[in-house]
């Protein structure tokens, strides 16, 4: 049987066990160091139809992290390896009150030089993947908040993007480059199976005056996919209001029954531009498996 739980501060730790992922977030120090914090709440945030892709984060407004992107806006999103040297040093990089010099001076994460341009955070060597990020500090003018203030700031407070609260503040952070350990990358370009999966610790989220909590990774189970088959005549009506000048066959349309129907009409779209593109005029099941085909070496690209 359920039964309420009374809601208080930070609920995700003390009145709930919240899957999170385990990240290290790299920023710049006054004096130029790279700085590691500790976080879980960050998370994907603009991931279609803009003309950029971002995370949020969310983290204590005094917190050398906030600081450091308030006062220069660039950060890497490390996303660390399953073991349980890194997660201690991961908890040990997440205790407040140290300076920059002092939580990195016998760190164990090695660091170096990413791929994004300009003065930036180094990144941890050995991560998974790694997201070099810039602030969108244009959103709310979140620009206007200045560091400094360190023992809470004052109101008006932002919505989503900059000090959102006495102690709290938002980072919407625009996603530069996505870097990713080779044999990961590989796996995501030929296709993921069980075993291509790096090792993703989950942080459990609650945690007490004398633990965090997080569990090691385990090899993932997959699951079929029970794709709902449409009618072709469906995607022929949605291909014909594409372009009057390309058309699709019947035998086409049927292969193209298993698109979800939310993602049909970016699939025909691509489609339609690839085929113009090579002289198609009548995509045939032929003219299909060549379309497709160059959809997935763009894929790769």
């Amino acid at each position: 049987m359920l039964k309420e739980l009374r809601i208080v501060d930070n609920f995700y730790q003390t009145s709930a066990y919240f899957p999170m992922p385990t990240i290290l977030v790299g920023t710049l120090s006054e004096n130029g160091k790279t700085n590691l914090g500790s976080y879980s709440l960050c998370f994907p945030y603009y991931i279609a139809g803009k003309d950029y892709y971002a995370m949020i984060l969310e983290c204590r407004n005094s917190s050398n992290t906030a600081q450091n992107i308030l006062r220069g806006s660039k950060v890497s999103l490390n996303f660390i390896c399953d073991d349980r040297k890194y997660f201690r040093e991961a908890v040990r990089l997440g205790f407040p009150g140290e300076t920059t010099d002092e939580k990195m001076k016998n760190c164990i994460f090695p660091l170096g030089k990413g791929l994004a341009e300009g003065e930036r955070p180094e990144i941890i060597t050995n991560a998974y993947q790694v997201f070099e990020c810039t602030w969108d500090s244009a959103l709310e003018d979140a620009y206007l908040d200045k560091a400094g203030c360190l023992e809470g700031y004052g109101p008006p407070y932002r919505n989503f993007n900059g000090i959102t609260s006495k102690f709290g503040a938002h980072f919407i952070l625009k996603i530069d480059k996505i870097l990713m350990q080779e044999r990961y990358r590989n796996a995501i370009i030929n296709g993921v199976k069980a075993k291509d999966f790096p090792p993703v610790p989950v942080d459990y989220g609650y945690r007490d005056s004398t633990n965090f909590w997080y569990s090691p990774f385990k090899k993932p189970v997959p699951e079929k996919i029970q794709a709902k088959e449409g009618d072709w005549q469906s995607v022929k009506y949605a291909a014909s209001r594409i372009d009057p000048d390309v058309t699709f066959t019947d035998g086409a349309c049927a292969k193209l029954t298993r698109i979800p129907r939310v993602f049909l009409q970016a699939a025909l779209t691509q489609m339609v531009n690839i085929a113009r593109e090579e002289g198609i005029s009548v995509v045939d099941e032929a003219a299909l498996e060549l379309i497709n085909d160059k959809r997935r070496k763009e894929k790769k690209k």
